[in-house]
């Protein structure tokens, strides 16, 4: 089931989310998320924090924040994805984003975009399944495990 992310939610989050900046190339940060940063998150972002779960297991989130700062930007947004493994392959991942863009139309959003790590060729191709374009790919902007990490830019018109 896809709903909108709850307080509640926040410590199971913060547990998946973490997982990926701790373990992966998936994000470039190393700063681990808290569980009052992602309460105040999900607060902020209403209809645009979104979680699926099965029964009280997380299966994901998605999420979309500013682009860029100032009005010029506020109908372009970056959103992100994460699904906890054995979620992955069955369908969750397609349909939180199907909900996360009909919230984004909601709120007048005109475009979504995902930054994604050059090293994550199936984030790649589940984004191109869903009606994402990719726009560029910048090379070596990423800076993570002692190794520079391209990041591809990744558009849908809503």
């Amino acid at each position: 089931m896809v709903r909108q992310a709850g307080v509640a939610d926040a410590p199971a989050i913060v547990e998946l989310w973490n997982g990926f900046v701790r373990d992966t190339a998936v994000t470039f940060t190393t700063l681990e998320k808290t569980c009052d940063g992602i309460a105040a998150d999900i607060d902020a972002r209403g209809a645009g924090f979104l979680v699926a779960v099965s029964g009280d297991t997380l299966l994901g989130f998605a999420t979309y924040s500013a682009f860029r700062g100032g009005p010029g930007y506020a109908r372009t947004k970056e959103h992100s994805v994460m699904l906890a493994e054995g979620a992955r392959g069955r369908g969750v991942g397609r349909a939180l984003m199907e909900a996360l863009c009909d919230a984004a139309r909601a709120e007048g959003v005109h475009s979504l975009f995902a930054g994604v790590s050059g090293e994550n060729p199936d984030a790649v191709a589940f984004h191109t399944a869903i009606g994402f374009q990719e726009m560029v790919r910048l090379p070596e902007v990423g800076f993570k495990f002692g190794r520079w990490m391209d990041l591809v830019l990744m558009q849908k018109f809503l």
